[in-house]
């Protein structure tokens, strides 16, 4: 029997897990370039975050998959702390949806586990003979629905005779008269399945069958613990996600953890005296039945979630600072993000000007920092540096964001005729300097495709994508340095640099197909092998376009950029 119950609590938790996985992709892949685009703009006004943050979680099933969205548009610029605090609030409530799911699942006739096999096959059939995406992606919703509900099943049939073990009722009543230890227990259970609607399923069904005590009431103040648990336990993802972000993400990370923590603490003297239970007994409409205690409890789980919406949503300003004086500043934080762009220089746009050239270096050296990162990871077969060129990447686009609002705001003000001539050019400039950035994550995956079919290269192979990567790495110190400097003489030195890049690629390119024919390296590392060169070429390209911005006095001088006269090299 005990084997049967850990096989049937093992495979129906990681059912659960992977339905749920399933729906949530699913819903994000049909749906999420709108739920971005919610996300993105939106409002100042807190109780319009909060709405949207419970609605995109409601709908995807995942607090933990919402907050960390909200952690990613925060690292990229898109929301402030603020908007993200007031998300966040958001996300915790719209994951009680998880816990009435459970709740219903097996009231009288309503029986969702007898719609899961249908569901299941109909989700199948819909992702695998699909003919739209949008199919394949309802598809892949349906397919995940019925397996979450199986696993459901497997769970509460691994429970169900738990009321008529005397051992486990003493075990969790002996829990339940120390709620702290059981707020711990829920904590670790939650951080080791990375899901707390997952942890709260499993204590709704571990009640419906028995585990805790076959008095209703007893039964929901040993349940409640728990609950708050893994509330604290659901942050830790959130806290992962943000390990490697910008200290606004950070700190919204944490502002999620301080919300929930808090909240526990705030409510935890209810649970302890029993009171909390009461009140989620008085409030519950529903009478006596097979999942009655189900219900109590996502009463309360909802019960909590809405309180501590209603203390900290009001102050979320209190819990920004708090969040900013609790997370500090690291030495490399500045380097990710401008810190030049004072909005009250617009009043003076030639001063304003100068601080947004000055950024644009700044650009310009972590674009070129991305490019040295990734061909070191392609030729030294290196993943930790795939990693650090993508964190790189999110660096470029919050430089580009930012440095084309500021740009955005200067225009709309009274201009001299010098400075409306050198705004477009400047935005051009961003704009290339940003698709290095994007080349560079293209060698980071030609990167990953070299070491995951264990591709390498010959020495000469090696040798002359180190010839490239110097040339290209020279080619950006000139025009770091003409773009500092305003030298001409530095960016004509460039365009040396840019020629030497398309002879070598040529070059490089007959080469390699020698070394092919004999046999000295195999067509797949060919094939990678080119694709590094074409792309280290490209970013020759877009560097030109600066540099004859710089010959023109940032007013191109009439030469129109390499890459709008070319159509081979618009990518």
């Amino acid at each position: 029997m005990i084997k049967e119950m850990i096989f049937c609590t093992v495979g129906g938790l990681g059912l659960f897990l992977f339905g749920m996985k399933l729906m949530s992709d699913g819903l994000r892949a049909s749906a999420g370039r709108r739920l971005k685009g919610v996300l993105e703009s939106m409002t100042k006004r807190a109780f319009v975050a909060f709405a949207i943050g419970a609605g995109v979680t409601a709908l995807i099933q995942s607090s933990s998959a919402a907050t960390v969205m909200v952690i990613g548009f925060v690292n990229a610029g898109l929301l402030t702390l603020k908007q993200a605090i007031c998300v966040i609030i958001g996300t915790n409530v719209g994951t009680t949806a998880t816990a009435w799911l459970v709740s219903i699942s097996g009231i009288g006739a309503l029986k969702i586990t007898t719609y899961a096999l249908p569901a299941v096959g109909l989700g199948f059939f819909l992702h695998l003979g699909g003919r739209t995406r949008r199919a394949k992606h309802i598809g892949q919703i349906f397919l995940g629905f019925g397996i979450l509900f199986i696993g459901i099943g497997f769970m509460k049939e691994a429970f169900e005779h738990l009321e008529n073990s005397a051992r486990v009722q003493e075990l969790f009543v002996t829990l339940g008269q120390r709620p702290l230890l059981a707020i711990i227990a829920g904590t670790v259970v939650t951080m080791l399945i990375q899901s707390s609607s997952a942890a709260i399923a499993v204590v709704q069904l571990l009640a419906i069958g028995g585990a805790f005590s076959l008095d209703w009431q007893t039964a929901l103040d040993i349940a409640i613990p728990f609950v708050l648990g893994s509330n604290i336990g659901t942050t830790i993802t959130a806290q992962l996600a943000a390990l490697q972000t910008n200290v606004s993400a950070r700190r919204a990370a944490w502002a999620h953890t301080v919300f929930n923590v808090a909240g526990v603490v705030i409510v935890y003297p209810c649970v302890h005296w029993r009171c909390y239970g009461d009140f989620v007994t008085a409030i519950s409409p529903w009478a006596l039945g097979p999942t009655t205690i189900a219900m109590s409890i996502a009463v309360a789980h909802t019960l909590f979630q809405f309180i501590g919406a209603a203390i900290w949503l009001p102050l979320a300003g209190m819990l920004e600072r708090l969040v900013v004086r609790i997370v500090h500043e690291r030495p490399g934080d500045a380097a990710m993000r401008p810190i030049m762009l004072e909005k009250h220089l617009l009043d003076t746009p030639e001063i304003a000007l100068q601080q947004t050239k000055r950024e644009i270096v700044r650009m310009a050296k972590t674009a070129k920092n991305a490019l040295c990162t990734a061909i070191a990871g392609v030729t030294d077969n290196d993943a930790r540096k795939l990693v650090v060129v993508r964190e790189i990447e999110d660096f470029i686009d919050s430089f580009q964001l930012e440095i084309t609002s500021y740009l955005s705001a200067l225009s709309s003000l009274h201009l001299s005729e010098e400075v409306s001539v050198e705004l477009p050019v400047l935005l051009h400039t961003v704009n290339d300097l940003e698709r290095i950035g994007d080349h560079a994550v293209n060698i980071g995956e030609i990167a990953e495709r070299k070491m995951d079919y264990n591709l390498s290269f010959s020495e000469s192979a090696l040798s002359e994508a180190n010839r490239m990567k110097r040339e290209a790495v020279q080619m950006f110190d000139c025009i770091i340095a003409a773009l500092r400097d305003g030298d001409e003489e530095q960016a004509k030195a460039a365009l040396t640099n840019e020629k030497n890049l398309n002879r070598m690629q040529i070059e490089f390119r007959r080469s390699h197909v020698d070394r092919m024919r004999e046999g000295v390296c195999t067509p797949e590392g060919g094939l990678v092998f080119i694709d590094l060169v074409d792309n280290i070429e490209k970013v020759g390209d877009h560097l030109t376009n600066i540099a004859q911005a710089v010959i023109g006095g940032l007013q191109w001088a009439g030469v129109e950029p390499k890459l709008a006269q070319d159509p081979r090299f618009i990518d």
